[in-house]
């Protein structure tokens, strides 16, 4: 009997957010690897996880998959973790799991946290059908994808780092429009929490006069959406 590759989401920022059965998992599993082993190290330590997470990233993940594969092939379970979130969300693991499922394998993803649902949810904007981007290319591509999403008729969900924020901002409301309403959120699930929502106007004029620190995630009403509240208006 082969081992088996186990997803672990852990917690995006609060260590309340971590399931009893990812502790369960990474107790049990006979090989952990992580993203950054001196992010998970603290987090292992919390839990009382005594064991040593291997290093696993985008850097080293097409080499070390082969080692992996061994591992799984001797029986062994391995246990994936991200530095924060669910692994292959805009995190490494897609490779791995790709791999270990063409040598037939099992993967099981344990449910747990991940930044865009929160950010989704409590923006205020329609939920039933959405589009996640995570990170827009930073060059190459970049303009052709914003061009493709101003057409785009679900909520928009993408992923932003702090220095990056107000010219991406500045490309949405190029693109999309001053009025498109959209939600902002930050340090999702820690102490200083925020979400502002709004026109992308609105948006990007409050983070011009505030500190730009933590993890963006970013939401924008599709276009339809947009057909729709304007329609809506007019009728009042």
């Amino acid at each position: 009997m082969g081992g088996k590759l186990f997803l672990v989401p852990t917690p995006i920022g609060n260590l309340e957010d971590m399931t009893f059965r990812a502790v369960r998992i990474l107790k049990e599993a006979d090989i952990i690897l992580a993203e950054d082993t001196r992010t998970s190290a603290p987090l292992l330590k919390h839990f009382g996880i005594d064991k040593k997470a291997y290093s696993h990233h985008q850097h080293n993940e097409h080499k070390a998959t082969s080692e992996i594969i061994k591992f799984l092939s001797e029986g062994k379970n391995v246990a994936l973790i991200s530095d924060a979130g669910t692994p292959a969300i805009s995190d490494p693991g897609f490779f791995l799991v790709r791999e270990v499922l063409k040598h037939d394998f099992p993967v099981e993803c344990l449910p747990g946290a991940t930044a865009f649902v929160p950010a989704l949810v409590n923006s205020g904007l329609p939920t039933d059908a959405f589009v996640f981007e995570g990170f827009l290319p930073v060059k190459k591509g970049r303009q052709t994808r914003l061009k493709k999403l101003a057409e785009e008729e679900r909520t928009i969900i993408l992923y932003e780092s702090p220095h990056r924020l107000l010219k991406t901002l500045e490309e949405f409301m190029q693109f999309f429009g001053e009025e498109r309403q959209a939600s902002v959120s930050r340090e999702l699930t820690k102490l200083y929490e925020e979400t502002v929502r709004g026109t992308l106007a609105e948006i990007k004029s409050h983070f011009e006069n505030n500190i730009l620190k933590g993890e963006f995630v970013i939401c924008v009403a599709g276009k339809e959406e947009t057909k729709k509240e304007k329609r809506t208006y007019e009728k009042d």
